[in-house]
């Protein structure tokens, strides 16, 4: 079947187009031609820019028409896809028709670029709603369920060990009034050592004891920087902003650059509190120190203090309780003497109170910073610190 030879060219166009009949690209092309071609067969406009408009309006038409019922018959997501590509991608026909009109009049251009346009964005809006029902209709089983099959336990976590510890601690502390306080993990020499009475050559303040970090050495006070080797120089920056009197705890871990062994970590935690008030007795400190290990073990704890020498205090002590992995008998986690060293402390010295701000003479304070790994040993009764941090989940599913 041939077009009559008195039919317009569009309608002759869009039938050799559209025409099951017709495989004549050379007679397509060649129609197409005409239709952008004035009568002295020099490319430009043509003669006729309604025909020409009416032509790609229903080529635009024809292209939704097709591209719609294509999307309605998508069944799978890969199908879905290649229409994606086959409908919006660079080499459609929809493009193709867009590149076409660079022969077109800016009114005809703006016509049939708003068609085009509007035909894209539903191809879109289709192709996204489809989307989203084939993925709704998807089964995430591959075949059914048989309730009757007793299903897979499920394990369900647990609160590390030394967290539960650092928990049950804020809760004693704040039965207790005090505010808990926490701080970055990395510091400066000024708040490890200068704020905290260190003197200059203190062997503390050595790469072989702290990690400094790299392009800091050479500098000096806030902007030598290090990842703190203790807790006690948060409780200046604390005093610095909030100034007394102060009742507050911060818990963080530590890192020192020492050996490991069964007591000993490079990265560990630490538990400090501090009172700065005006009248502070030495001996509401110890008492403040047995409720405490009262309220985290259940009973009461032996104690003993011994003399101990801190930069940041005067006087210092050192707080030992009973090995309860050994029952004082003597392991080698408490040295084989039956008691372990938990939490250091003392009287603030008054040069820490004068970097913090505050006059020694009216003001003063008392310090215990509780090791918070060996209090956890001493509360499960574990030989090594080492294996709180081994990550091996056989040890730490014990303490579900």
């Amino acid at each position: 079947m041939v077009p009559r030879a008195n039919r317009p060219l569009w309608k002759i166009a869009r039938f050799l187009i559209f025409s099951p009949h017709t495989n004549n690209d050379r007679e397509i092309g060649t129609v197409l031609k005409s239709l952008f071609e004035n009568k002295k067969g020099k490319k430009g406009p043509s003669p006729n820019p309604l025909e020409r408009k009416r032509f790609m309006k229903e080529k635009l038409e024809e292209i939704k028409t097709k591209g719609l019922e294509k999307i309605k018959n998508v069944k799978t997501i890969a199908e879905l896809e290649e229409v994606r590509k086959e409908l919006t991608g660079k080499k459609s026909e929809l493009s193709e028709v867009l590149k076409s009109m660079k022969d077109l009049s800016v009114e005809e251009k703006k016509t049939i670029g708003m068609m085009a346009t509007e035909i894209k964005n539903t191809f879109l809006s289709n192709l996204q709603q489809k989307d989203e029902e084939i993925i709704a209709s998807m089964s995430v089983l591959d075949e059914p369920i048989d309730l009757t099959i007793p299903g897979k336990k499920v394990s369900g976590g647990a609160l590390h060990p030394i967290t539960q510890m650092k928990h049950d601690l804020n809760d004693a502390f704040l039965s207790l009034g005090f505010e808990v306080y926490s701080e970055d993990d990395i510091s400066s020499e000024k708040y490890a050592f200068d704020n905290l009475n260190f003197a200059k050559n203190h062997p503390a303040r050595q790469s072989m004891d702290t990690y400094w970090l790299e392009g800091t050495e050479d500098k000096e006070g806030a902007e030598r920087l290090c990842l703190r080797p203790h807790l006690t120089g948060g409780s200046v920056r604390y005093l610095l902003k909030h100034g007394a009197p102060a009742r507050f705890v911060y818990p963080g871990e530590v890192y020192r650059n020492e050996t490991t062994d069964a007591r000993h970590e490079r990265a560990f935690f630490q538990y400090e509190a501090l009172i700065v008030d005006k009248d502070i007795s030495f001996s509401s400190g110890m008492v403040m120190i047995q409720t405490i290990l009262e309220k985290v073990f259940g009973r009461t704890i032996k104690t003993r203090m011994r003399e101990g020498f801190f930069p940041f205090t005067e006087p210092g002590y050192e707080i030992d309780m009973e090995c309860l992995v050994c029952g004082g008998k003597g392991c080698k986690v408490c040295n084989h003497n039956g008691w372990i060293e938990v939490m250091p402390g003392g009287v603030i010295h008054p040069n820490v109170l004068k970097s913090a701000g505050l006059d020694p003479d009216i003001w003063t304070g008392f310090y215990i910073n509780i090791g918070l790994d060996r209090l956890v040993m001493m509360r499960y009764g574990v030989d090594d610190v080492r294996l709180f941090h081994s990550g091996d989940l056989r040890f730490l599913k014990q303490f579900k």
